[in-house]
């Protein structure tokens, strides 16, 4: 928001734009938490420029987009200049800048040539000037303008300054320059000045009736009728203010509107009377796929969440709140307008914005809360302005005030208890220095007994709602800069919580399995997931930032599928790598279902290799009651014959699918162009972190010798390797040190429907060497174990 230091001045003398001036304002403004990003100087005396008249013209035949111009500064001496603007003629006044001139923007205006003949100089516009945006053409004075005079004075502008504040959104108010005012006033003990300027004498009643069918999101809608208008340019003075606050000047009328906005914090909207269908308003809500063009020249589709002004044939003419129909603009021919005030929902406004992707200064405003009694002051200030230009100007009696039932309470109140903000604060205010810190800011105070405050919420502070609300404009005010500085002791010290350190080990855990962490992007392409074998529904991103990535992951494979696939582009073959994040399904309500997920990925290594990881963060986290078994169904892209699924629990209603081990399905590998086999393990994380894990215990080791005994079983596939595993540990007891799987074999001599399982048995007694008797009697109780969960020695 750009605050300019001479409208400042209006409401309370605040002083000069003076370097040491302009410093004090901007360290209250921070102070008062109005943070100031930057500081522009403008209208300091441009040394050089002096006012001089037109002589004469001519057109050199060579040079089409330039013409000579001959001026007298004063000083009896023709200058001449060469100039590509053509509005000026003979006896016109105009800006020059003379030979060693250093312009706003940085130029040296030096003598130069062009076609032989030198320039003596350069004839300015408003925007060379840095006065207006105007540079269609040279600025034109009136002709009886002494010459040879400063510009700057001759112009009667003088020094200022433009403050860019970073407004939070609980400061409403301070998106008029009234609202600053009031705050830096307050600070300095400055009196306050408000223009209220009254409406005057009215004219015969003239009405524009308003019909707000919507109550819900308008709750006052004021149409006033004022003639006399002659549309053209505004005040100078007026543009110069509109263009330092960012807003470019088209015409008295529009001009005067967005200067009330700006001053007021009350945006508005003039339409011509005469073009106005039936005459009248009508607030509705828009008809789904309703369509209007606004002033930007966009056709908009609208939605029942958009709110419509409508003309009285029911023709949408405006986006409540937010911006004016293309056929609403003001035209030379407007002699008659129906002014709008009005005060509509911001959570409503706040809606349409983004999905409409329209944002305006008066969106801004609405969004953010305006002041739904100011509306009065606002109409009035309307009038008094645009009669300077319009000495004919009449506003007519019968302004039509609509108003529904979602419009605030005028009178809103809460108590503040004296001892409360003192503890909050770490002050010692009394209740009369309290009175003395809201009172000017507009918070009056009834002293309901000693240390209760009964405080009125002013209306231009929709923020302001409750005690603590208070509290805080009485800390601004105050200081924050002289409130005690404290640091407050916990009795207890920060940590992570359980699941947060179990997380953390299982990141230590595949870091020294020499596993890299990836962070894939949340977002996929439509049919990323199809491709990875996936092909329920999925949630769609409605305004996704990029329109390739509009799918929210309802995995993570997809994404470390693409890691490995670019890896391997730039020839790194056989990467590892894991992620843990958010997968995504849809939900019952408007939120998708969220889980947290743990997905590795090993490129170039197979299904056993997947099954060691598991085991390893299986043994590190704990997680004994989770188990591999055979799935009741394929689980969707992994490879047929080599994947299995991880359950957890044995309750009452059975198992609990919480992840899937295995190989990446090769159809889903050439989909993403991954040449190499990828073993997987993709477990929910979420669940496996609410486990507690037993608490850790010392194990004693043996000194003594081990042996080792293979074994080679034929086992049907409908039986997991993991059951057979658990079978050879409960026979072999604490004498078995180590289990490895070491080779998977399919093919002759191997039943169909089988395979052959080898498995390595490390064997050690913890208190004597084994002998022969003890090595053969583990491997029997081990051969006995597996045949009865159905395998059978090779």
């Amino acid at each position: 928001m750009k605050i300019i230091l001479s409208w400042l001045n209006d409401f309370a003398p605040f002083g000069p734009a003076t370097e040491e001036n302009i410093d004090r304002i901007s360290v209250a403004l921070n102070s008062l938490g109005l943070a100031v990003e930057d500081i522009q100087r403008v209208g300091a005396p441009i040394p050089g420029i002096i006012t001089a008249r037109v002589l004469r013209t001519e057109r050199h035949p060579d040079a089409a987009k330039v013409h000579r111009v001959f001026v007298d500064a004063g000083d009896g001496a023709e200058r001449h200049v060469w100039c590509g603007a053509f509005n000026m003629s003979e006896g016109d006044v105009i800006p020059l800048a003379t030979l060693g001139t250093v312009m706003p923007d940085g130029r040296d205006i030096q003598k130069r040539k062009i076609l032989g003949i030198a320039s003596e100089g350069m004839l300015c516009s408003g925007t060379e000037l840095g006065i207006d945006d105007d540079g269609t053409g040279i600025l034109l004075l009136a002709r009886d303008t002494p010459l040879g005079r400063p510009i700057m004075e001759v112009l009667g502008v003088e020094a200022d300054a433009v403050f860019d504040l970073d407004l939070t959104r609980n400061r409403p108010d301070c998106w008029g320059h009234l609202g600053v005012a009031r705050d830096l006033a307050a600070w300095f003990g400055l009196t306050l000045s408000v223009p209220d300027p009254g409406l005057g004498a009215l004219g015969p009643v003239r009405e524009a009736p308003v019909a707000i069918v919507d109550g819900d999101r308008c709750g006052r809608f004021t149409s006033t009728v004022i003639s006399g208008i002659r549309v053209g340019p505004s005040a100078r003075w007026m543009q110069q203010r509109l263009t330092l606050a960012g807003m470019r000047p088209i015409n008295n009328v529009v001009d005067v509107s967005n200067y009330v906005m700006l001053e007021l914090n009350q945006p508005n909207h003039a339409y011509d009377l005469d073009t106005l269908g039936g005459g009248r308003f009508r607030i509705r809500r828009a008809a789904s796929g309703e369509q209007v063009t606004t002033l930007d020249g966009v056709e908009r589709a609208l939605e029942p969440r958009d709110l419509l002004i409508c003309d009285g044939h029911d023709a949408p003419i405006a986006v409540g709140g937010i911006m004016g129909g293309l056929h609403s603009e003001i035209s030379e021919s407007t002699s008659t307008v129906a002014l709008e005030v009005a005060w509509f929902e911001a959570d409503g406004i706040g809606q349409s914005v983004p999905y409409l992707n329209l944002r305006s200064e008066a969106s801004a405003r609405f969004e953010r809360g305006v002041d739904a009694y100011g509306i009065d002051r606002a109409i009035a200030r309307f009038a008094a302005l645009l009669r300077e230009t319009c000495p004919s100007l009449v506003v007519h009696a019968g302004t039509c005030d609509a108003r529904a039932a979602s419009m605030p309470d005028e009178h809103r109140s809460t108590r503040v208890r004296t001892a409360r903000v003192n503890a909050l604060l770490a002050l010692q205010l009394t209740d009369a220095d309290i009175v003395g810190l809201l009172g000017p800011i507009g918070f009056s105070v009834h002293v309901a007994g000693p240390g209760l405050l009964d405080v009125t919420l002013p209306s231009w502070r929709p923020d302001a709602t409750s005690e603590i609300d208070v509290i805080e404009e009485i800390a601004r005010h105050h200081g924050y800069d002289n409130i005690p500085k404290s640091v407050r002791k916990s009795p207890e010290g920060g940590g992570l919580s359980p699941a947060q350190k179990r997380r953390r080990r299982v990141r230590d855990v595949l870091l020294g399995l020499g596993i890299s962490e990836a962070m894939p992007d949340v977002f996929l392409s439509p049919g990323d997931m199809e491709r990875a074998g996936h092909r329920g529904a999925v949630v769609t991103v409605t305004n996704p930032l990029v329109a390739e990535q509009s799918v929210l992951r309802g995995s993570l494979i997809p994404g470390l599928l693409k890691s490995i696939a670019y890896n391997e582009s730039h020839r790194a073959m056989g990467i590892a790598l894991y992620e843990v994040g958010h997968r995504y399904l849809p939900g019952d309500d408007v939120l998708p279902f969220e889980a947290e997920q743990l997905c590795v990925v090993l490129a170039g290594r197979e299904a056993p290799a997947a099954v060691a990881v598991w085991e390893e963060l299986r043994a590190a986290l704990g997680w004994s009651a989770a188990r591999l078994a055979v799935p009741a169904t394929p689980i969707a892209g992994l490879h047929p014959t080599r994947h299995s699924a991880i359950n957890l629990g044995r309750g009452r209603d059975g198992e609990a699918v919480i992840g899937s081990v295995g190989e990446v399905d090769p159809a889903v590998l050439e989909a993403f162009g991954v040449t190499e086999r990828v073993a997987v393990l993709d477990v929910d994380l979420g669940t496996l972190l609410q486990i507690e894990p037993p608490p850790t215990q010392f194990a004693s080791f043996s000194r003594y010798p081990t042996s080792d005994i293979d074994l080679a079983f034929a086992v049907p596939d409908t039986i997991t390797a993991s059951r057979v595993a658990g079978a050879l540990k409960q026979a072999g007891g604490a004498m078995l040190v180590r289990l490895e799987l070491f080779d998977v074999y399919r093919g002759t001599g191997v039943a169909a429907g089988a395979r052959s399982l080898a498995y390595r048995l490390r064997i050690q007694a913890p208190d004597r060497t084994l002998t022969d008797a003890d090595v053969s009697d583990v491997r029997q109780r081990c051969i006995d174990a597996v045949d009865k969960v159905g395998g059978t020695l090779r």
